[in-house]
């Protein structure tokens, strides 16, 4: 008798070549109940900007505390942290499960690739040689070490080889009977490790990312510098300013509001109340970065890059 995929025959088949990759029930019911407060999204959004800032201003050899960045800074930073690993995890989640999605159905007409009986060992040999790599370089300094999330990279993509191919042996038959989703809590433990070391090497690539991102954004400000509008800051006291190509002027008025005048500065950002500036002629070898509060008995002036504001007392 020919039996059709819709008749009870066919349904042990189907099932054989949907089951061992799905998650527990319980699981996902604990998942759920941890990610989708939206304050776990806030706290990781936010860790990530400090870390963006905290890099962007240690460039610079400022400590970023002292700046009093507000929850809305470090949101905003998160974007420029974020933004290219999450759209590189996306597009490769996505190329997973439509290659996951034509194996399965390819299993379930009943057609094994030959490529399976080589790819299915080499899968297991990379995964375990990609998973040792990336927990070694949480100790010690290795190979991958060297280069931008590869260790953490290494211990979540040799991870999900292993459970991927594991389950993959389970979809082709070679399992024993009875083996499969039905383990209980063995199962949900087994998920759990699972989504545990990848959720850690998935953030630990993202802190890397996001800390190289905040040199390189502070790297480019620096390049930049001498196209940055040019800073003039007047003052009513001295403020005893000692960088390179900083000048101080007084000036010899002593009824005007603001006796001294101050160029030669960029301004590099202002949050809490605090302005940072640069020496126009800064570089990480002979520079110094100047932080100013904000007070009424100061104002700033502005000029296109290209301008040469006059100097002397005239200026005043």
């Amino acid at each position: 008798m020919v039996t059709t995929p819709g008749t009870p025959a066919a349904a042990p088949e189907r099932e054989a070549a949907g089951a061992g990759f799905s998650l527990p029930p319980q699981l996902v019911k604990i998942l759920g109940a941890i990610v989708a407060p939206t304050t776990l999204l806030t706290a990781l959004l936010y860790y990530f900007g400090w870390s963006h800032a905290y890099w962007f201003c240690d460039y610079f050899g400022v400590n970023s505390t002292v700046l009093g960045f507000t929850t809305t800074d470090y949101l905003m930073r998160s974007v420029d942290a974020l933004f290219v690993p999450m759209t590189v995890a996306a597009c490769a989640a996505l190329l997973a499960v439509w290659g996951h999605s034509v194996l399965r159905s390819r299993l379930a007409a009943g057609s094994r690739p030959r490529a399976l009986r080589f790819l299915v060992p080499g899968a297991l040999a990379l995964g375990g040689v990609l998973l040792f790599g990336g927990f070694l370089s949480i100790f010690i300094t290795t190979v991958l070490s060297k280069h931008l999330v590869a260790a953490p990279l290494s211990l979540g993509f040799g991870v999900l080889l292993l459970v991927y191919v594991i389950h993959l042996r389970q979809l082709t038959g070679d399992r024993r009977p009875g083996a499969g989703n039905g383990r209980g809590w063995v199962a949900v433990a087994e998920w759990a490790v699972v989504f545990v070391l990848i959720s850690l090497s998935l953030f630990w690539a993202a802190t890397d990312y996001s800390a190289a991102v905040g040199r390189s954004r502070a790297s480019d400000f620096v390049a930049g510098l001498p196209s940055y509008p040019n800073v003039v800051i007047y003052s009513e006291h001295s403020l005893s300013l000692h960088a390179p190509g900083v000048r101080q002027v007084r000036c010899p008025d002593a009824d005007t509001a603001y006796r001294f005048r101050y160029d030669g500065l960029k301004l590099v950002l202002e949050s809490g109340d605090q302005y940072l500036f640069l020496p126009s002629q800064w570089t990480p070898a002979r520079g110094v970065a100047i932080l100013i509060p904000r007070t009424d008995s100061m104002r700033l002036e502005f000029f296109p890059s290209w301008s040469h504001p006059g100097l002397g007392s005239q200026a005043c």
